[in-house]
């Protein structure tokens, strides 16, 4: 006869630190590695196996390796990749040879490189009238992204924010008062207007006004005749690569190159990660976060917990209901959240063929943004199809092959290409869910079959695919309702009042919490911005709470 042993049970352990930072992705990496650096005593905690949120790469065919979810590189601040020396832990950008590709019909296309010469004659090919208003907008775009550049690594002012907020308004204030009308003209629009009426004051081709559209509604479950879309145009050319604005570029290696080095960084200034570790709930004691309580029921007891978890869910999810006044927990739950995206990864064994530029050697077109939304028409469409019936009839679909600049990514000879695809509603209607592989299956077709009427080579050509739907960005990478932006970039959530107003400058209403995800300001986008600025001001805090304590 033997006996078993009966073992005893688990006995929650407790660790200490001086913050604890919810979330490995890009931002809560780049928090972990400031605080690190500042001589504090931090863990970073991430409830996957690998660090990185969206921004990883994987094999997801035998021998084929792509970004997952995030990528491509522009907004990548430059501040931050030298701070963290990026580059001394491996990370290496190339640019794209081109900025976008779009076929049009069977004829025609129109290939945009970055040069304006080269520019205008391609959109002559349309207009002669928009190429010629093509250096106005430029130089128009340009003031407007410098503008919001100055802003990108500012604290926000808070609406009753005390003394601080109140110099950082008066600042802002003196600044914009300073601008010239003109200047002040064009943020109003950039603010406040539709894309689709932004662009009507500059070009009158309805394929040129679609193809500068398509960067409005990127992330943005919305038309370009929305209004705020303008904003959301701006937004995507804050970016540079190598030193270059309005270039985009690649890492080598696929975004998780960027993630790993961030990781390595943050590890080499003395931070601690733990994989594998989900956060079940903010420890809230005196009113005030004093830590973090595991999955499996560790703590981890710190000064501070900054958060790169989007808003929506902390509040929802980890911050206990009784720690935050209702109307006040209501407003950060109640945030608009949804971007309409769906996300694909192909395996290929040759590149695709368009019946415009045929060819399955790779060429400049190949190695730009390939980008399926031939008019301002189709994309007003695809969002209003989405909307009635949960996708698009007609997807709009950026396709990039980083394996064309990057052959770390796939076996010679064959290629890999990101679909970034709108517009999908974040929950089916008429009783339908992402959770049906059905539905998955049936949209991921409809999305190839879309490629394949410019590129008729495209179908038979996928060795593999992976497939995530909004409900699939969710579960994995923490993106409510899809969104990769956290929250919508519309005015009522940007800038002061980005996540909610009051909440502007990363302090969160429970002293000794911080949000330092994309669902602060600036927004979204593979930026480091959010987990830099929010670093900033934890830092700020602590020195002043031990300036009082001395």
């Amino acid at each position: 006869m033997t006996t078993s042993k009966i073992s005893a049970p688990t006995v929650p352990r407790t660790k200490s630190c001086d913050a604890v930072v919810i979330g490995g992705g890009h931002n809560g990496l780049v928090t972990g590695a400031y605080l690190a650096a500042a001589g504090l005593d931090t863990v970073i905690v991430e409830k996957n196996d690998t660090v990185g949120g969206a921004a990883v790469t994987e094999e997801f065919v035998p021998g084929f390796r792509n970004s997952v979810a995030a990528y491509t590189v522009s907004l990548l601040n430059i501040k931050v990749v030298v701070d963290l020396e990026l580059e001394r832990y491996g990370l290496e950008i190339v640019e794209r040879p081109a900025a976008n590709f779009w076929p049009v019909d069977d004829r025609r296309s129109l290939f945009m490189p970055y040069d304006l010469a080269g520019r205008q004659a391609a959109i002559a090919a349309f207009s002669t009238h928009d190429a010629e208003r093509l250096a106005a907008y430029d130089k128009a775009m340009l003031a407007g992204a410098l503008i919001m550049r100055d802003l990108l690594l500012r604290t926000p002012p808070n609406v009753k924010g005390g003394i601080m907020s109140m110099l950082r308004g008066l600042e802002l204030g003196r600044d914009l008062i300073r601008m010239p009308v003109d200047s002040q003209r064009l943020l109003l629009d950039l603010m406040t207007t539709s894309a689709a009426d932004f662009l009507g004051q500059w070009f009158e081709s309805d394929v040129v006004k679609g193809a500068f559209a398509f960067d409005s509604i990127v992330g943005a479950y919305a038309s370009p005749s929305t209004p705020g879309t303008a904003y959301v145009l701006l937004h995507h050319c804050f970016g540079e690569t190598n030193g270059k604005s309005g270039v985009w570029g690649h890492a080598i290696g696929g975004m998780g190159a960027i993630t790993q080095a961030m990781a390595q960084a943050a590890e080499a200034r003395g931070a601690k990660i733990r994989k594998g570790c989900g956060v079940a709930r903010v420890l809230i004691e005196g009113g005030r976060a004093a830590g973090v309580v595991l999955d499996n029921g560790d703590e981890i007891r710190a000064r501070v917990v900054a958060s790169n978890v989007a808003p929506k869910l902390l509040f929802s999810k980890l911050v206990p209901e009784a720690a935050v006044e209702p109307e006040l927990r209501r407003h950060f739950t109640g945030m608009k959240t949804g971007s309409g995206t769906f996300r694909m990864n192909v395996a290929l064994s040759e590149l695709p063929s368009f019946t415009c530029r045929p060819g399955t050697h790779a060429q400049d077109h190949h190695g730009a943004g390939i980008i399926i939304g031939p008019s301002l028409g189709y994309l007003e469409r695809a969002y209003f199809d989405a909307r009635t019936h949960g996708w698009a009839k007609e997807p709009i679909v950026e396709m990039l092959i980083p394996s064309t600049i990057d052959r770390t990514l796939a076996p010679a000879g064959r290629h890999v290409a990101s679909l970034f695809v709108q517009h999908v509603a974040p929950n089916l209607p008429d009783g339908r869910s992402w959770q049906n592989a059905h539905e998955k299956e049936a949209f991921a077709d409809l999305v190839v079959e879309t490629v394949t009427r410019h590129a008729p080579n495209f179908k038979s050509t996928i060795i593999g695919r992976q497939l995530l739907s909004p409900l699939d960005l969710e579960q994995r990478f923490g993106l409510p309702d899809g969104d990769i932006f956290h929250g919508q970039l519309s005015l009522d959530q940007l800038f002061s009042a980005r996540p909610v107003l009051g909440h502007a400058d990363y302090r969160m209403p429970i002293p000794g919490l911080y949000l330092c995800g994309s669902g602060g300001h600036p927004g979204g986008g593979v930026t480091g911005v959010p987990g830099h600025n929010a670093a900033r001001e934890i830092i700020r805090d602590l020195k002043r709470q031990r300036g009082k304590r001395a």
